[in-house]
């Protein structure tokens, strides 16, 4: 298992994804530090399930339209947390 930097894996973007199709598995650290794992989705498995399974978890974000079936997102009240830190920059 290969394991690469961010601004590594940033100026080699795809030499990594084509080691990822061919069925490798790849680390990815930031600061040394091991902070997320890229693999190939198993073929032939319930893929859409794996992904709204994420989602679900929390493990993943979706920024489209939720597919059919998927809670929609809890409306919260107040600043958005990009708001609030460009006012504390002013």
């Amino acid at each position: 298992m290969e394991t690469v930097g961010i601004r590594k894996l940033k100026e080699n973007i795809s030499r990594y994804l084509k080691k990822v199709r061919s069925g490798e598995q790849i680390i990815v650290t930031d600061r040394k530090k091991e902070i997320a794992m890229i693999m190939p989705m198993d073929k032939g498995d319930d893929q859409e399930e794996k992904l709204y399974h994420l989602i679900r978890c929390g493990r993943a974000s979706w920024s489209g339209n939720m597919p059919a079936g998927m809670s929609k997102r809890i409306a919260l009240k107040g600043k958005t947390v990009s708001s609030a830190v460009l006012e504390d920059r002013r």
